[in-house]
């Protein structure tokens, strides 16, 4: 039976619980044993797939689409799924299935429909025992589908929100039913009060005291502060939250999160974890350990910057799009280079047009980000037109690739009023509209074009040349696509369709033939690229966008 490990969080939100995972992950993965991950998320949506990114941060989506049946006969397809499996795929280098999310909507939905359909007779339902064996289950279940030796299972919101208590308390049951088999780590944040010039505990102290109550008693506490952890702090969170003074980690600010496997490794967690859980393989795999330092030299060591521009919807909270800020700093690092993104507010040109030039004469390349609805969106494609005009490198991703050929259509064909009929449905023009088996669908949940499917590259295109492959298998989010019937009449006008369905159906690039590197993409090559593989289309974005630098120079 696979071990477990348990991470919750305390004091906050945001304090990177999901990189402590996949950290803790990599550290039993360097030592040669088989580990996957499970993210609960108490909020009681389905999926995360109808959240907004400004609210909940980027929706992730999977290489597969799972059929998820709560009761028989009762189907939702999920492919869209918590922002953290993106870190998990990224250090682990794995896919991860979309089972493993479970959300307190999936847990529900499960539990009343089996009660509808009788399978409670005579029973009065309640959170203990039916919804917390129910949680339990889909535990097992994915430790049945993967066979992990270790399984990493990560606890959305922080400790004391009501709607995570379930998930606690089905954890507490797992740890008494399997004395020996589980560890629980605990991340919380240490402030430093400038008025006195110290780390404080009493956070931590409340947080560790709120889970103890709930019959929980952490095993480590990772301390996420600025700076380490001073040796006092370390003595007194020991002392206060009784755990050994070895299983206090400090969690500070570093320059690149894939160090901090190596920085738990240092401060001894790896192995603390794998004496707590009676594993036998307390030091790393050499080989393993020196990749990974390897990976992160890369990032720390670089010898310019290549500065990209993120015009979007989204950029008041940067986890929006954290992805593809990774996917950048990937193709960046392979370069020698370090990606300072600069992240643009589209709706402000919309008000001030004259901010166009002022901000993206000053980058390096454009790269115009995905989205849904009308907010922001003419500032996006005045943006997509200046790159056009100036010639600046330009990556449009999903939305962004449309709205490039809107920018297209209007300022290059000369079809006023071309739009996206999400945006304008009454458009003169719709260069951009549903995808034919869209325009029935009523249910706005798990119902996109979703998760990987297969990508025909033109030859002799700039696309074609990134990956060096005639197919690719690509993951993809997306209701509307650009239509064929005017990609053909841009054609005269210097506009290239890259790549499309293997069916020739749906068009699934674009680029520009006469300009240094402009293309468009209806899928997310971003969530494939993991730092030591950067995704294709971004490291020849990248690439295009620093020589951009050196020409202007």
């Amino acid at each position: 039976m696979a071990k477990l490990v348990f991470v919750t969080g305390g004091v906050l939100s945001g304090i990177g619980k999901g990189v402590v995972a996949a950290s803790i992950g990599k550290l039993f993965q360097m030592r040669g044993y088989r580990v996957d991950m499970i993210k609960m998320d108490p909020y009681l949506n389905v999926d995360p797939g109808t959240l907004n990114p400004i609210e909940h941060g980027e929706v992730f989506v999977c290489e597969e689409a799972w059929r998820f049946e709560p009761v028989d006969g009762f189907q939702l397809t999920i492919a869209e799924i918590d922002q953290d499996f993106g870190t998990y795929e990224r250090f682990l280098d794995v896919n991860m299935h979309p089972s493993n999310n479970i959300t307190s909507g999936q847990v529900y939905l499960s539990v009343i429909l089996r009660e509808r359909k009788g399978d409670f007779l005579g029973r009065t339902i309640q959170v203990i025992p039916h919804v917390t064996d129910e949680i339990k289950r889909r535990i097992w279940a994915v430790v049945e589908r993967s066979r992990p030796d270790v399984l990493v299972v990560e606890v959305g919101g922080t400790v004391g929100d009501i709607e995570a208590m379930p998930f606690l308390e089905a954890i507490r049951q797992i740890r008494l039913e399997r004395p020996g088999d589980t560890a629980l780590v605990h991340v919380t944040l240490v402030p430093y009060l400038e008025t006195v010039g110290q780390q404080k505990t009493k956070p931590t102290q409340h947080s560790v005291k709120m889970l103890q109550s709930m019959g929980l008693q952490p095993d480590v506490i990772v301390g996420r502060a600025k700076d380490f952890l001073a040796e006092d702090v370390r003595r007194k969170i020991s002392l206060y939250c009784n755990v050994p003074l070895e299983a206090v980690i400090s969690d500070p600010d570093l320059d690149t999160v894939y160090e901090l496997p190596l920085l738990f490794e240092e401060q001894g967690l790896g192995a603390y974890l794998v004496r707590k859980l009676g594993l036998d393989k307390v030091r790393p795999v050499e080989e393993r350990l020196r990749e990974w330092y390897k990976v992160v030299r890369m990032f720390k060591e670089y010898r310019d910057v290549v500065r990209i521009a993120m015009p979007g919807k989204y950029t008041m909270i940067y986890d929006s799009y954290i992805s593809i800020n990774e996917a950048l700093r990937h193709a960046a690092a392979h370069l020698g280079l370090k990606a300072e993104i600069v992240f643009l507010d589209s709706s402000r040109y919309e008000e001030d047009p004259g901010l166009l030039d002022e901000e993206l004469s000053r980058v390096d390349g454009v790269l115009l980000t995905p989205g849904f609805g009308s907010r922001g969106v003419e500032g996006m494609i005045m943006a997509a037109a200046y790159a056009i005009e100036h010639d600046v490198p330009f990556l449009g991703i999903c939305f962004g690739a449309q709205l490039l050929f809107v920018a297209f259509a209007r300022h290059v064909m000369r079809l006023k009023g071309a739009n996206t009929t999400e945006v304008d449905p009454h458009t003169p023009h719709p260069v951009v509209d549903l995808l034919p088996e869209q325009k029935a669908v009523k249910n706005k949940g798990g119902t996109m074009r979703l998760a990987a499917h297969p990508v025909k590259l033109v030859k002799g295109t700039k696309l074609h040349g990134a990956y060096g492959l005639d197919l690719v298998y690509e993951r993809f989010r997306h209701r509307y696509h650009i239509m064929w019937s005017y990609a053909e009449k841009a054609r005269n006008y210097g506009l290239v369709v890259s790549a499309t369905d293997p069916s020739g159906r749906i068009i699934n690039g674009i680029e520009l033939a006469d300009k240094r590197w402009i293309v468009g993409v209806q899928f997310h090559p971003e969530f494939k690229s993991r730092p030591n593989r950067p995704s294709p289309p971004y490291l020849a974005f990248v690439r295009a966008a620093y020589e951009y630098k050196r020409k202007r120079s």
